[in-house]
């Protein structure tokens, strides 16, 4: 890719829609790289390891010029994470867990996950997969209908997400699409607001969430110019409910809002590795020196809040999740998706009995993300004449 700079004359806005939107070519690009090794017999963590090094590889190819004496900052704003079948997010093991030698099978259902950013401004995908089906050997029974609500759901999710609307309204339409299929939401996951080296902002929208969380969960409207990142997850349990099992933390992230005067030197140390190489996004533990002082170092840090895991959940057994993550933006023109839609998901190849019957929600599936000025125009003119017939 050319190296890209930024114009004399673009406002700053268009500058962050220009950063967002080559992060997100490039996380287009690596998402078809890790499909295609997506295979029978594939090693997730050769997949997670490719996909950072695809990452970087990607970022570090462009704005590469530095601005008044400044270079910018870019690189991996998600690690790598190959989650399969009941495996809710986050898993991206280690070359000396046991989780290593964990190869795809036919079958499997398998959620990529990946983000880079330029400048702080990052591109967030996710998406999945069933390893091994074709237009002529399709995905059926419930492996197709995790599939299918959960693209539904993110379909009109990236409808909902509009200037004006509230982010219960999202919570409540994703629920809806999901027991169309005889599924639902992992209970709990959050989508947020991004801005410029945050992913994890206060306007949040929750799926499934349990008693205690409707009570203490706060409402919002989405507004002009908000990007989001929306994490749509899918589970064919029962009740979306998911646990932590024996899979190591691997994925951590800085936390911007907290500050704590480290003790140990290791520690201190380690903190300082993740600020040089991270910044305010999530890493592996892969990228830092040593990961044995890194696991130490970052006991204490997450102790006192510094540094917050990305635990590794699951669903209960013989269950499936399906997930689609996707960055947005509320510009003033209307919404703009920021990253691509999926590499690998065709209707064509998800063959389910089940059908989404909510008139509602099927009619907003039909809708566009946003109006073309010509059509507005139009319907102004047709608007306008239509009074002007009535005062006659």
């Amino acid at each position: 890719m050319a190296d890209a700079q930024k114009p004399a004359e673009e406002s700053t806005a268009q500058v962050d829609v220009t950063k967002y939107k080559i992060a997100a070519d490039i996380v287009n690009n690596v998402m078809k790289s890790l499909v295609a090794l997506s295979i029978e017999g594939a090693k997730v963590l050769d997949i997670c390891v490719e996909g950072d090094r695809l990452l970087e590889e990607g970022t570090g190819a462009v704005y590469n010029k530095a601005v008044k004496g400044v270079k910018v900052a870019k690189g991996i704003a998600f690690p790598t994470c190959v989650s399969v079948n009941n495996t809710v997010a986050h898993f991206s093991p280690l070359p000396s867990d046991p989780a290593s030698s964990q190869t795809l099978a036919k079958g499997d259902v398998v959620k990529l996950h990946i983000g880079a950013h330029i400048d702080g401004f990052a591109a967030v995908s996710a998406e999945t997969l069933v390893v091994g089906a074709s237009e002529q050997d399709p995905v059926t029974g419930r492996q197709a209908d995790v599939l299918k609500a959960a693209w539904t759901a993110a379909e009109i999710a990236m409808r909902l997400v509009k200037v004006g609307n509230k982010n219960w309204t999202v919570t409540e339409s994703v629920g809806k699409i999901a027991a169309a299929w005889d599924c639902k939401p992992v209970e709990g996951m959050l989508s947020c607001q991004q801005s410029q080296n945050v992913i994890d902002g206060k306007k949040r929208i929750i799926l499934n969430p349990s008693e205690s969380q409707k009570k203490d969960f706060e409402a919002v409207t989405f507004a002009e110019n908000e990007v989001y990142g929306v994490d749509i997850l899918i589970s064919s349990g029962e009740d979306g409910k998911a646990r932590l099992e024996e899979s190591k933390t691997t994925i951590y992230q800085k936390e911007s809002t907290v500050t704590y005067q480290l003790k140990m030197k290791t520690s201190r140390a380690v903190f300082s590795e993740v600020q040089k190489k991270a910044g305010a996004f999530p890493f592996n533990i892969r990228c830092l020196e040593d990961e044995k002082r890194a696991r130490l170092g970052l006991q204490e840090a997450v102790q006192h809040n510094l540094v917050k895991p990305y635990e590794v959940i699951y669903t209960p057994a013989n269950t499936f999740v399906a997930g689609f993550h996707f960055t947005i933006a509320l510009l003033p023109a209307g919404p703009a998706m920021i990253t691509y839609p999926p590499v690998w998901y065709k209707p064509e190849l998800v063959k389910t009995t089940k059908e989404l019957e909510d008139e509602e929600l099927k009619e907003l599936l039909t809708k566009k993300l946003r109006e073309d000025k010509k059509s507005k125009k139009k319907k102004a003119k047709a608007d306008a004449e239509g009074e002007g017939s009535g005062e006659k």
